[in-house]
């Protein structure tokens, strides 16, 4: 590549603008994946990079080659293309969160439940009301041994035969 072609391009000359992208794309291309790592990008980027070229060719200064001023291009584009990604991302996230579960996963959310509800009531009576009060009300082994009259190891024990109880009917 010379300042020459750079000169003609700058003229409008698609001879030379075709040249510098037969000199320049697959350098490009392997400095854009070698960063990335992600072949799409690494394309789209070198193809919207010959595109601003061309598009912005009467402003393109001859202080500086033609080599700099692609990768100095090309590094914007993947700058915009990495930020038009992030925003598309957390776009499909928060339309998830905001959209929620369908309703077939609520259905499926609520049998689940009522399975998981049958089972605690399936407990001895005191596992039961021990386990509600640790899971349910999230209350301590010591708050409820108080509640109960009962000692923290008891509940304990009572919390452990409740899991087993679940473990063996769910899995």
């Amino acid at each position: 590549m010379n300042d020459n072609q750079l000169i003609e391009i700058k003229k409008g000359n698609l001879k030379a603008f075709y040249g510098a992208f037969e000199a320049h794309n697959v350098k490009l291309y392997q400095y854009i994946y070698n960063r990335t790592g992600n072949a799409y990008y690494a394309e789209e980027t070198v193809q919207l990079t010959f595109i601003r070229l061309w598009e912005k060719r009467e402003g393109l200064s001859e202080e500086y080659s033609l080599s700099i001023q692609l990768f100095r291009i090309a590094k914007s584009i993947l700058i915009d293309l990495s930020r038009r990604e992030t925003r598309r991302q957390t776009r499909e996230l928060s339309d998830m969160f905001i959209s929620g579960p369908t309703e077939s996963e609520r259905l499926m959310y609520k049998e689940q439940l009522e399975n998981v509800l049958s089972a605690i009531d399936q407990l001895p009576d005191q596992s039961r009301k021990v386990f509600q009060l640790s899971r349910l009300d999230n209350l301590s082994h010591k708050e409820i041994g108080e509640q109960l009259s009962i000692s923290p190891k008891t509940v304990e024990s009572h919390i452990t035969r409740a899991l087993k109880h679940l473990r063996k009917t769910f899995f």
